[in-house]
């Protein structure tokens, strides 16, 4: 009796330590497990304050200020340089501003320092034309760089950069042709963009009368010089050059506010223009319709105080038509439209845009129509440079035998300028002095009146104006001729 009543102790005691046991287990797993939230309780309120760029795909706080790699900064030479040797230093000023996403970081005057890098050669056929034309120092090919920009501050910031080919030339600004409409309420907008046109205009004017240029009587004596057999070469006052930088320049970082990134999502305001820099180099002679072309915003566009679109934003087009030049004079002409723009975020837009402004050489005879259609136009001086060979080719004819000097001097100076004008004087032949004249008209009419035109020509990191406006979903297409 005593045994068995001790054995059912036992067993009760097992029991009860065994719930024990369990108990405590589950007691210790529910306090490493923390208890999921009372579905009635909101979720927590975030406390990641990132902001997510429009399109983007990843938040971010802050957007860096970098000026990219292939970027071209517009500089123009402050003086007039007589070329010496290679190594000679050059000295400029930047004519155009440069931005950062939004922010000017090289304004207009920065001071930029360079040198001659190379002194080209002359081929020998060349040179023997030339020598015909009593020219014995002909024009040679002149590379630049520029290494050092001094901020306005004083600080100097040192760049690699590439001059790009085309550019070194005195530069004019050439506006679209504009077309006269009545004015009502719709044209505000129209009336707005031509008034920041036309301050875009005053402000190149601005840049460009920092460059000290030559008096009246500086440039005849600069002209004089250049039609003697031997001269110098100079690089004018005021040439301007695209110098393509070969690394980015950093200038740091900005904060991405809320109100910066939802101005990033507007549309542009109707009769917006922006700045740009030609990605794709295009050329009446070589490109074709429906060829692709991009141009890079080299300025933000800006709505009052509201960034509407950042430096580097991407606009992707294509060429609607590309007449080359032909026989007879005939010029080429050149047409193309944007209807893409692909923001940093890589946000697509669908807009309608065309050329409305460029910069070109002034020797280049460009124009534009009120459609952004670029064509080359012939210069008026052809008439009158024509007309002088022919009146020298008639007054050689007009002699009274050979002993008439003044005749064969007058046909030798349609031929060959001064070496002609030597050939016939010493000649004394009226065969020979009809001869020149008539080959000096001769040239004259075939180069100016026969011979093919002169095409349309954009070199990569020509600066643009283009017209912008957003397009429906129903003219996303481009619109073809």
């Amino acid at each position: 009796m005593r045994a068995s009543t001790l054995a059912l102790a036992c067993t009760i005691s097992f029991l009860f330590l065994s719930c024990a046991c369990v108990k405590s287990a589950n007691a210790q797993d529910a306090s490493k497990t923390p208890a999921p939230a009372p579905a009635s309780n909101p979720p927590a309120a975030s406390t990641d304050d990132s902001i997510v760029v429009p399109g983007g795909t990843a938040p971010t706080e802050t957007v860096p200020l970098i000026v990219p790699k292939g970027m071209a900064v517009q500089i123009a030479l402050d003086k007039e340089v007589r070329v010496h040797a290679v190594g000679q230093p050059i000295r400029g000023h930047v004519v155009e501003p440069v931005f950062a996403f939004d922010r000017l970081v090289i304004p207009v005057g920065t001071a930029v320092t360079g040198q001659i890098t190379k002194i080209g050669g002359v081929s020998k056929g060349k040179r023997t034309l030339d020598a015909l034309d009593a020219e014995f120092t002909p024009v040679r090919r002149i590379d630049v760089e520029f290494n050092e920009f001094v901020l306005p501050d004083g600080k100097h910031l040192p760049i690699h950069t590439l001059v790009t080919p085309g550019s070194g030339q005195v530069i004019q600004f050439v506006a679209a042709a504009q077309v006269d409409k009545k004015k009502d309420v719709k044209d505000a907008a129209t009336e707005k963009a031509k008034q920041a046109k036309e301050e875009a205009k005053r402000d190149w004017d601005s840049a460009m009368e920092q460059v000290k240029q030559p008096g009246k009587a500086h440039q005849i004596e600069r002209y004089a010089l250049a039609e003697l057999p031997v001269h110098p070469q100079y690089l004018d006052a005021g040439r301007v050059y695209l110098a393509e930088l070969l690394e980015p320049l950093d200038f740091g970082t900005e904060q991405l506010t809320p109100e910066l990134a939802a101005s990033l999502s507007s549309a542009p305001p109707d009769g917006s223009f922006v700045r740009a820099r030609l990605v794709t180099p295009l050329s009446s002679a070589t490109s074709q319709r429906g060829d692709d072309v991009e141009a890079m915003l080299s300025r933000p566009l800006f709505d009052g105080e509201r960034l509407i679109l950042p430096q580097g934003a991407i606009l992707k087009g294509s060429v609607i038509q590309a007449q080359p030049a032909r026989d007879l004079a005939r010029n080429g002409q050149l047409r193309f439209v944007f209807h893409d723009l692909v923001l940093p975020s890589g946000l697509d837009q669908k807009v309608s845009a065309v050329l409305s402004g460029v910069q070109a050489g002034k020797t280049e005879n460009l124009k534009l129509d009120s459609e952004g259609g670029a064509q080359a136009t012939s210069p008026k001086s052809r008439y009158l440079q024509t007309g002088i060979s022919l009146g020298l080719a008639a007054v050689s004819a007009a002699g009274d035998g050979d002993a008439d000097v003044l005749n064969k001097a007058a046909g030798g100076a349609g031929g060959f300028k001064l070496v002609g004008i030597a050939v016939g004087i010493a000649a004394r032949s009226n065969s020979l002095g009809i001869a020149m004249g008539a080959l000096g008209a001769s040239r004259s009419i075939y180069v100016h009146f026969i011979a093919r035109g002169c095409d349309v020509v954009f070199p990569k990191n020509t600066a643009m104006q283009i017209d912008i406006g957003v397009r429906s979903a129903a003219s996303a297409k481009p619109e073809q001729e």
